[in-house]
């Protein structure tokens, strides 16, 4: 039970950091473009960081399995993205085409949301190799988490969303990582061949909605040569915290 508890805990600590990718919002009273394109652009690094990190992680589990799996995440956003054009219109739009704005909020919280099971299977198997391989996971998931969470809030204070539901609807999006994480604990041999699927799934998917929503967004906003700095930067610094991490 104790176990049981401790793996729940941890899923849940993940979940409560991507409400903190909302924060950065608290101190600004009016959300201008241009910083919510610099936030993007912010996001956008870290998160593809993160990628390339769960990517690797993947790997470990197989590599032809984290490769079907990205391709997968890839296919869901193309799918969900021309479900959302079809069916979420707005009433004054020419042609009753879909709000961008509203589009994009429900792409990205779908997104984020449904990619968290694979983060949470991922945490639960991970406690069948120890405790350093979980706190090991946790650890890179939770950081990962908060430029989710920045992605979020961005988008969402960016349609007049307040910082309290900002950080509230980044938390739901993940918590299906402490409810997934305690059953793939239970059942760690039936969870682990999935494992690099579902991480190649949520590494393809979140990299393709950055560069298919974020990162486009964020050059709308603010010039090209800052944009790609910051993200090159914010990339760069996560690949290191990443490799700092893993010691």
């Amino acid at each position: 039970m104790r176990e049981l508890t401790l793996v729940f805990v941890y899923g849940l600590v993940t979940a409560l950091a991507t409400g903190a990718g909302a924060l950065p919002f608290a101190f600004t009273g009016r959300v201008s473009p241009l910083l919510v394109g610099r936030l993007n652009a912010l996001a956008s690094g870290l998160m593809l960081g993160a990628s390339f990190g769960l990517l690797a992680e993947g790997t470990r589990f197989g590599g032809w399995e984290t490769f079907v799996g990205a391709n997968l995440g890839v296919l869901f956003i193309l799918g969900t993205n021309r479900w959302l054009q079809g069916h979420h219109r707005h009433p004054g739009q020419p042609g009753g085409g879909a709000s961008d704005g509203v589009r994009r909020m429900i792409l990205v919280v779908t997104v984020m949301t449904v990619h968290s099971f694979a983060e949470g299977v991922a945490i639960g198997t991970a406690f069948g190799g120890g405790m350093t391989l979980a706190a090991f996971i946790t650890v890179a998931i939770a950081v990962h988490n908060v430029p989710e969470g920045v992605a979020i809030s961005a988008v969402l204070r960016s349609n007049d969303v307040g910082v309290a539901r900002c950080a509230g609807w980044s938390i739901v999006s993940s918590l299906p990582q402490p409810v997934m994480a305690v059953p793939a604990f239970l059942f760690v041999d039936a969870f682990a061949p999935a494992l690099p699927y579902g991480i190649g799934f949520a590494a393809g998917a979140m990299v393709f909605m950055v560069l298919l929503e974020i990162l486009p967004e964020a050059y709308d906003k603010a010039s090209v040569r800052e944009i790609g700095a910051i993200a090159s930067l914010s990339l760069i610094a996560m690949l290191l915290f990443q490799r700092l991490v893993a010691g």
